[in-house]
This record gives C-alpha cells, structure tokens and sequence, in this order.
C-alpha cells in the first residue's frame, strides 16, 4: 500500500529518536543506519519509501567504466526509475572508500523529485550534493569513482544498508540524528504513536524549561502530569 500524505507529513514532524524508541517497543532493535550523517543537518526531515541499489565487490574484468554504454545498468536504470516521492538507499557494503554516486546523479535524483538519497559508504562532490534542496546522506567524502570498489548489480531488492534491512517499500525516516527505516506495514501505526510521543515529550520539554523536576513527570508517574498535559495539549491544539 502506498505511504498516505497523512502518514507522510506526521513522520516529516517525528524524530528518528522517537520513530525507534516505538520500534523498540515491537521487538525491532535493528532499524537505524548505523554511522551514516546528513550532508546538510539543516535539511528538513527526509521521509519516503525505499527503492534500493545494490552494490557487491567490483570485479575488474566486469566493471570496467565501458560498463555505462548499458542502458540497463542498474545504477543508472535505477537513477531513472526511481519513483518520485522515494527515498534512493544503497547498499555500499559500509565501504566508504570509493562513491557510491556523485553531484550529477544526485541532481538528476533531485530533478526527478525523490524525496532523498542514502549510502551506508560515501560520495564524491560531497560539498555540491550538500547545497541541493534535496536531503543526503552518507558516512564520509569519497573522491574516487564507485568503480574502483563496488559494482552494482541490482535495483529494488530486499538490501542490508549500515546494518539495517532494508526491503523495497519501507519508510525512510531522515533527520539530523540519523536514517531510521520503518517496515511498510507498521508505518501507518509508527506515525500515529510518534505523533502522540512527540506531542508528550514537546509537553515535558517546556516543563523541564520551566524548573519542573523529571519525577513523575518523565515518564508520568504522578497522575497530576496527564492532567497537566490534557489542558496542555487543548491550549495548543494539539
């Protein structure tokens, strides 16, 4: 089923903290992309579903650069096909030492109105991919071309990205903390409760700033604190 625009703009306002602690509590400890970082922590939150590239080890005599006269080359089928609105995640092998893409792909990305770019390794023209509109992210710069290292071989297939599964469709959650991957049928549900997450710790933020001690307020223990919350939230429409 396709993400909802509700579901959508409620995850846009989430935090990738709060988007794992409600997986946590399903039993799904493995959903964070380990050490990959926003190119531009000041992007908007990145939120869409996955359409996955798949790299392997680059043999020589298979991944020489006359590999791009193929139309069909995934990297390059996959840069045209990815649907608008999609989040375009590699397995990179958490191999950062050769690109996993550079400025021109991901513009064209951009163009084509995908909702973000992810590598569990790095990419070349780091600082060009950093200023597009479109949120990126990656573990470290990496000048020399993907062709010295990866070879990639499939589009839209089930990948491990920075240690997370990654399966096409799941939900991209991006912000500047990190890369959260959502399974597609939980999406719905995940929203909804980080929405209400969100709204309670927002609530206990502004407490705290005001000299209110953490006990019985985080988490509420003292019934006072949901009754202090409710007219909260009606103040606030929330």
């Amino acid at each position: 089923m396709p993400l909802k625009p509700e579901t959508r703009e409620k995850l846009k306002s989430i935090s990738t903290a709060t988007i794992t602690t409600a997986l946590f509590k399903r039993g799904l400890r493995n959903q964070m992309i380990q050490d990959v970082v926003p190119l531009d922590p000041g992007k908007p939150t990145m939120v869409g579903e996955a359409f996955t590239l798949r790299y392997i080890p680059a043999r020589e005599d298979l991944n020489p650069i006359t590999v791009f006269h193929d139309p069909e080359h995934p990297q390059r089928k996959g840069i045209e096909t990815c649907p608008p609105g999609a989040v375009f995640v590699i397995d990179s092998r958490r191999d950062p030492r050769a690109a996993s893409a550079g400025a021109i792909l991901a513009t064209r990305l951009m163009k084509r109105g995908v909702a973000g770019l992810v590598t569990d390794g790095g990419f070349r023209d780091a600082a060009e991919i950093a200023r597009l509109s479109m949120p990126s992210f990656h573990v470290r710069p990496s000048a020399p071309t993907n062709l010295t290292r990866h070879q990639a071989v499939d589009t839209n297939v089930p990948i491990a990205c920075g240690d997370a599964p990654v399966f096409p469709g799941d939900v991209i959650v991006g912000d500047a903390d990190g890369v959260v991957v959502i399974p597609a049928h939980l999406a719905d549900e995940i929203a909804d409760e980080g929405f209400e997450m969100t709204a309670f710790e927002d609530f206990v933020m502004e407490k705290v700033l005001e000299g209110r001690p953490i006990r019985g307020l985080y988490p509420p223990t003292d019934p006072q604190t949901n009754a202090d919350f409710a007219v909260w939230r009606k103040a606030r429409g929330r």
